[in-house]
């Protein structure tokens, strides 16, 4: 048995083979070198040798333990030559003799590469994995993936990847071959996945199985990669690979490893964006651009990159619906209100040149509106942030406040808890001239409003009544004429009825002061006679 088993080999510190000396030996220019040193070193007997990241761990260990126990032969597939061709590197496989030289016999099946199936390169690529470091210097992983480009190129009708072909200048159509497929109806609730439009996309399914690093080669044989992006392809290819990867159970996203994930797909998300800016809104409508957005977010995109997409929404953001802003938020909040934020000023900030009241600026005003409504039942959306929102537009983005008030109204009843203050702030964000009376209405006899608050109000639309009154607007039409006189008594009703109101509670107030101070007087009074030496 000793002389059966007189070579014991630790791999990877986590398995330990017990096998024949003379055997392995024979086939193993490494193994031969490490026994002579352990021997020359006077190890303790039986103490073996170790050999630390073999590639493929013990599977790899026992595959080429295979080769050499049944004399230097083993059945080659696309499957495990990487494998081989790697193992046979390290333990330094080449022995003069033709039929035992394992690095000899894979390099003779490597040589076949170009003629293998598509499959087969798939393959054999998905095999490195678990080695990559090891694959990719020895040049192996270079030789598979040029392989898989020459297959993509020569079955591609339209696109010769290998020739890079840059985007199409602003001036190409939006609806050309390289970009129809991926525009999304603006009227359409959820965006649409994106799919391949074209037999040059056969591939973007295929290559979803393997993992980012591979994926990062590719896209460096290309010439593609990082700011080097110049092709819509390449960037569609990219999208398809990360939304597959977001939406896989299994994959890092959707194990909870957000970390990994992140270090592992950053530069395939900075890689697809800069080709997204690169393109701008001649491929990329304003749906598509969140769509994009949705994709990248937890993948470990750069600040520089998600800055360079956020200006191209922002630019767009008239564009854009109600759905498209409601984003996931962050940091335990339902939407990304921030997102949202950053939007609205790069939207304002390019719009002032055109007039803040242009018909762009107030079409993203209702849409603000809307968003508002959306989001103010939220338990986690705090005053300031709600304020935030409502004050993010020029005042003459809105000729009504009355989105505004109804969102405002939202809030409040969603969060009972606020005190008078933090409901006073909230009501400044309101422009009261530019209420209807309906909503004016409304607002006075709401009990969540303030009182204060619905007098300002009333004040506000009784100033415009009675201008309305006295000063005739010939440019008024008759559909706009003021209220009917009946309508203009209540309202005066209801203002005296709050100008009432307030000095009802002024004065209750007034009196319970006085009762406070006179109770406070006399406990003093009376702890006074008893000896006790202060108010408790």
């Amino acid at each position: 048995m000793q002389e059966l088993c007189d070579l014991k080999v630790h791999v990877n510190e986590q398995h330990t083979f017990l096998l024949h000396q003379r055997v392995l030996c024979s086939f193993s220019g490494k193994l031969k070198e490490m026994v002579s040193q352990e021997t020359q070193r006077s190890q303790p007997k039986g103490s073996g040798v170790g050999i630390m990241e073999f590639p493929g761990g013990a599977c790899g260990f026992e595959l080429v333990s295979r080769f050499c126990y049944n004399n230097g032969s083993i059945a080659m597939t696309p499957s495990n030559i990487c494998l081989l061709h790697c193992s046979a590197i390290l333990l330094d496989m080449t022995e003069e003799v033709s039929s035992c030289n394992l690095l000899r016999q894979t390099e003779t099946f490597l040589d076949g590469v170009f003629h293998w199936t598509w499959n087969d390169i798939l393959a054999a690529l998905k095999s490195c994995e678990p080695f990559f470091p090891t694959a990719d210097s020895c040049g192996l992983l270079q030789k598979l993936v040029s392989s898989l480009l020459a297959k993509i190129a020569a079955n591609s009708e339209m696109m010769p990847l290998l020739s890079a072909t840059p985007f199409p200048s602003s001036s190409s159509s939006s609806s050309s071959p390289d970009t129809s497929g991926f525009r999304c109806s603006s009227s359409t609730k959820t965006p649409e996945p994106m799919k391949p439009c074209s037999n040059r996309e056969w591939w973007f399914d295929d290559l979803t199985i393997l993992a980012p690093s591979t994926i990062e080669k590719i896209m460096k044989t290309l010439g593609a990669y990082g700011t080097d992006n110049k092709n819509l392809v390449l960037t569609r290819f990219l999208l398809h690979y990360l939304k597959t990867v977001v939406q896989r159970p299994c994959s890092g996203v959707g194990c909870g490893n957000l970390g990994h994930c992140k270090e592992e797909y950053g530069g395939l998300a900075d890689t697809a964006v800069h080709g997204v800016a690169l393109m701008g809104r001649t491929a990329f409508s304003c749906r598509g651009l969140f769509w994009v957005l949705r994709v990248v977010s937890g993948l470990g995109l750069s600040k520089e990159c998600r800055q360079k997409l956020e200006r191209l929404m922002g630019l767009v953001l008239d564009q854009a619906t109600l759905d498209d802003l409601l984003v996931s938020g962050h940091d335990g909040g339902v939407y990304d209100v921030n997102l949202v934020l950053r939007l609205v000023r790069i939207f304002v900030s390019t719009e002032e040149g055109g007039g803040a009241s242009s018909q762009r600026m107030k079409k993203v005003g209702r849409l603000t509106d809307k968003y508002l409504g959306e989001i103010s039942p939220d338990q986690s959306l705090k005053v300031s942030k709600f304020l935030e929102v409502a004050e993010s537009l020029p005042d003459s983005a809105r000729d009504c406040f009355d989105g505004v008030y109804r969102a405002l109204d939202i809030y409040l009843e969603s969060h009972p808890t606020l005190s008078t203050e933090e409901r006073t702030r909230l009501c400044g964000c309101l422009n009261y001239e530019k209420l209807t009376l309906e909503a004016c209405k409304d607002l006075a006899k709401n009990p969540r409003v303030p009182p204060g608050v619905a007098v300002q109000a009333l004040v506000s639309q009784h100033s415009k009544l009675h201008i309305g009154t006295d000063v005739a607007d010939p440019s008024r039409t008759p559909a706009a004429s003021p209220e009917s006189p009946h309508e203009k008594q209540q309202l005066k009703l209801s203002l005296q009825r709050i100008q009432c109101r307030v000095k009802e509670l002024e004065k209750a107030c007034r009196n319970l002061k006085g009762q406070m101070s006179k109770m406070v007087k006399t406990r003093s009074m009376n702890h006074s006679n008893r000896g006790m030496p202060r108010l408790c």
